[in-house]
């Protein structure tokens, strides 16, 4: 999509949080669009990032103590054009062993229930090579089929210079094309408008069964 074409966020609410799948499941079918999810380490940066895209410091929280995202949190993006479900963080090592794996569970049975998802933006930080957690989720999300875009995370942290170097190792290790990688900033708002793009292009991919009336996320 063309960057004059850029979508455009026009609205974001919270909708609600869920601890468990079946709740999540009688919830995703009240509404007719489809999913994006956001999906990453527990200290990357999630709730920054979707702070970016709706330009709202407050709509999801963050905190300093990494791990906050211990639900699956559901945000309303310009009415239902698209349901933005961010996923717990993962790799959260300071918590109880027996949260963790709950935590972990959520997301698997998340990807394993829902009929509305149609991307994942799997977020890493910019600064490091991908964790044994960060690929091992690429890996799965691969093996399932499921479409991605990995978002590298902190851009800012980073001298411009550097930028084209850290996209490299991400791409090398994780196995995929540079092209598959937007870095952004949450302070800097730097790579917003990429990431717009990508959302639109996935709206467009998406949206001519739904505006033909087909039901095409039951």
């Amino acid at each position: 999509m063309p960057a004059s074409s850029t979508f455009t966020i026009q609205s974001a609410d919270f909708m609600t949080s869920i601890a468990d799948i079946s709740v999540y499941k009688e919830v995703s079918q009240t509404y007719p669009c489809g999913e994006v999810c956001v999906v990453g380490r527990s200290n990357v940066g999630k709730s920054s990032f979707i702070n970016m895209l709706a330009q709202r410091n407050k709509l999801a929280k963050t905190s300093s103590t990494p791990g906050l995202t211990r639900l699956l949190n559901l945000f309303d993006f310009n009415k239902q054009t698209f349901v933005l479900v961010d996923l717990p963080g993962y790799g959260y090592a300071k918590a109880q062993k027996t949260k963790i794996a709950e935590w972990g569970k959520l997301i698997e049975n998340y990807f394993n229930t829902t009929q509305k998802l149609n991307h994942v933006f799997a977020l890493v930080d910019i600064r490091h090579p991908p964790s044994v957690l960060d690929k091992q989720m690429i890996q799965y999300l691969y093996h399932h089929a499921i479409p991605f875009t990995v978002i590298a995370t902190k851009l800012d942290k980073i001298k411009k210079p550097q930028v084209s170097k850290h996209i490299q190792i991400l791409a090398t290790e994780l196995g995929l094309g540079k092209d598959n990688i937007i870095a952004c900033s949450a302070e800097t708002k730097d790579g917003r408008d990429k990431v717009l793009n990508r959302i639109g292009e996935l709206l467009e991919s998406f949206s001519i069964q739904k505006n033909t009336g087909e039901e095409s996320y039951e």
